[in-house]
């Protein structure tokens, strides 16, 4: 215990000791966050074009389902996805993974929607008929339901720009569909006729008999939250700030080694590991507060340069949990960059650059869902994008801490590797 309390009082007297660089540490995240929300807010209302796989819960069993999923493998932008692990898909299957943010996009087609485009169909070609005094024979449903509509739901994290274009493609082909129903069924009924005749007699009419409704997804108390250069800059590089705590670490375990400082620390009766301890949780707090001042300006300042307000989503115990395990896999890295590498030079300029590369391939940069498949395996064996998951579950998807578990387990679990390794290669130094 006296190991590590002299640790963190050690590491507090030297933080405050350079005071240019105390100041740094905190200020140059805070415009970073600034500068790319702001640089960020343009392009990030317009989406590029991918391909998205989609799922597709047919509970009609009719034309209109079939003529949808052919329809939308067809176009090139779609995959279309009805089973998992070869059952079909539910509905509340679907609205789980889309919840969970494991697909973008699902569409349901309600039981009864064939039926109810072939009824407005006939009931068209019946007012056709009557008007070119023809007798009117085919069946129409004596009630009209107006709240029949396709269900599309969204990863709550899906930027509004690209769900406002999905949505508009996918309500154009929908009219388009029920058009080329109409159209097939005005066809056998009045083919006889002139269809210079057909167009003259042809009333206004109700073409759409089933719409296109979004249904938010998930459970609990919900917020309208939507992503867009603040939700997602403040946070992503909040976490790369975050993680350039490794270069206040490594240079201050460097300087211990040759000043001889850690040589006096290690003389207190105890383990090394109480050492590593109280550099983990002086760290940890600084990353943590560090953390959520980067969260006020994306509450407070961004509004006022015109930029929308951050959300912090409604659990906000998770969001600290998940703050706090970014902190301790960030300290962890300096801790063993600082272990490893023998001069200032090495260390800092490796843990710069390794920093940004492992940001611009975790989805700090840009969304790893428009990167190709293979920078996306990879991208996801990055630290940051564990952390951004997370933080996207949280303030996005309305998640609780059940929801962000399995992030923060991987980064507990990489930052007890990395001390593990540190231990152990100091231990062997000493030896």
């Amino acid at each position: 215990m006296l190991r590590l309390i002299a640790t963190i009082r050690k590491e507090w007297l030297l933080l405050r000791r350079d005071k240019a660089g105390l100041t740094l540490l905190f200020a140059m995240p805070l415009v970073l966050i600034t500068v790319m929300a702001l640089i960020q807010d343009a392009p990030f209302k317009d989406y590029q074009e991918v391909k998205f796989d989609i799922l597709t819960v047919d509970n009609d069993q009719g034309r209109l389902g079939r003529y949808i999923r052919e329809g939308l493998g067809a176009s090139g932008q779609f995959n279309v996805i009805d089973s998992i692990g070869q059952q079909p898909l539910t509905e509340e299957k679907a609205k789980s993974l889309i919840a969970e943010g494991e697909y973008k996009i699902s569409i349901t087609i309600p039981k009864g929607a064939t039926a109810e485009i072939v009824s407005n169909a006939n009931k068209i070609v019946n007012d056709i008929s009557k008007r070119m005094g023809l007798a009117s024979q085919l069946p129409v449903k004596a009630t009209v339901s107006d709240s029949l509509a396709v269900q599309l739901y969204f990863d709550p994290a899906s930027k509004k720009a690209f769900k406002s274009a999905i949505q508009q493609a996918l309500d154009n082909f929908l009219t388009q569909v029920q058009t080329d129903l109409l159209l097939e069924r005005i066809q056998l009924q009045l083919k006889s006729k002139d269809s210079a005749a057909v167009q003259d007699s042809f009333p206004a009419i109700k073409l759409k008999a089933v719409g296109l409704r979004e249904t938010g997804v998930g459970a609990g108390k919900q917020i309208d939250v939507i992503s867009n250069s603040v939700q997602h800059n403040v946070p992503a590089w909040s976490i790369f700030a975050m993680f350039f705590i490794v270069i206040p670490i490594a240079g201050n375990m460097i300087r211990e080694r040759e000043d001889g400082s850690l040589v006096r620390m290690k003389l207190i009766p105890g383990n090394y590991g109480s050492i590593l301890s109280g550099k983990l949780l002086f760290f940890v707090g600084i990353c943590i507060v560090q953390f959520y001042l980067m969260m006020l300006v994306g509450i407070y300042v961004l509004p006022m340069l015109g930029l929308p307000k951050l959300q912090l989503g409604v659990d906000h115990a998770a969001g600290l949990l998940t703050a706090a395990s970014i902190g301790v896999t960030a300290t962890a890295y300096g801790i063993l960059i600082g272990t490893l590498f023998k001069t200032p030079n090495q260390a800092l300029n490796f843990g710069a650059i390794s920093i940004v590369i492992l940001s611009a391939i975790g989805g700090i940069w840009i969304p790893l869902e428009i990167m190709p498949d293979t920078m996306q395996r990879i991208g996801r064996l990055s630290p940051l994008s564990w952390g951004l998951d997370a933080i996207n579950d949280i303030y996005l998807r309305n998640g609780n801490i059940r929801y962000v578990l399995p992030d923060i387990a991987r980064l507990l679990g990489c930052g007890a590797v990395m001390l593990a390794i540190a231990a152990i290669v100091e231990q062997r130094r000493i030896g």
